[in-house]
């Protein structure tokens, strides 16, 4: 087991984007997404300017954290950032403009949703993003990032909440438990029930 001086020193680490930011007295904005692969449901972004302290023990990228660890995450980061903003883009716009350009939009939704500017934006990877500060892109950016871990925690679990109130309206699909991405028993169901309302034309063809 981990002890707190070792998850200090992560966390140390994790901040090195952000420290060398600060250093220059500027505020500092981490920017993801979640759900650039399902086949429905939205891509969701998140933009969080977090404080230099206190830093939020178990905060790592989305993808190594269990679904009870995020949701405990999620309301730390939610009480403690000084600004969050998320966007979205649904079914029909990525199947409009594709999903990078829908993604990107998104983006700029969560910037402008903060209701602040930030100095400058580390962002997870994707570069060209119309936004009025200092742009950073860091390829896997949520696991060397505090500030884009974050973000990455918040936006995944606003997504992963609305995939389970769409599995209310649409249980055939497993919604809750696949969050919309094509496991097995989603393309089954997919070829068996056809698609619904919220999947990703663009993405199905294969299946329907």
């Amino acid at each position: 087991m981990k002890s707190r001086i070792d998850e200090q020193a992560r966390l140390f680490e994790l901040t090195r984007y952000e420290r060398e930011l600060w250093a220059e007295g500027l505020s500092v904005c981490g920017m993801d997404e979640v759900g650039r692969g399902p086949l429905a449901g939205p891509v969701v972004t998140c933009c969080v300017i977090m404080p230099r302290e206190p830093l939020i023990e178990g905060v790592n990228d989305s993808k190594k954290l269990s679904e009870k660890k995020r949701e405990l995450l999620y309301e730390k980061i939610m009480d403690t950032a000084l600004a969050v903003g998320f966007g979205r883009c649904d079914e029909g716009i990525i199947d409009d403009i594709n999903i990078l350009n829908a993604t990107k939009r998104a983006f700029v939704e969560a910037y402008n949703n903060m209701g602040v500017n930030a100095d400058a934006a580390l962002i997870d990877a994707v570069r060209g993003l119309d936004i009025p500060c200092r742009k950073m892109p860091i390829v896997h950016g949520d696991a060397l990032s505090y500030s884009i871990a974050c973000a990455s925690i918040l936006a995944k679990v606003e997504r992963d909440r609305f995939m389970v109130k769409m599995d209310e309206l649409y249980p055939q699909y497993g919604f809750a438990k696949n969050k919309g991405y094509g496991t097995a028993e989603h393309i089954n169901a997919l070829r068996e029930f056809g698609p619904c309302p919220i999947h990703r034309k663009s993405f199905i063809g294969n299946f329907v």
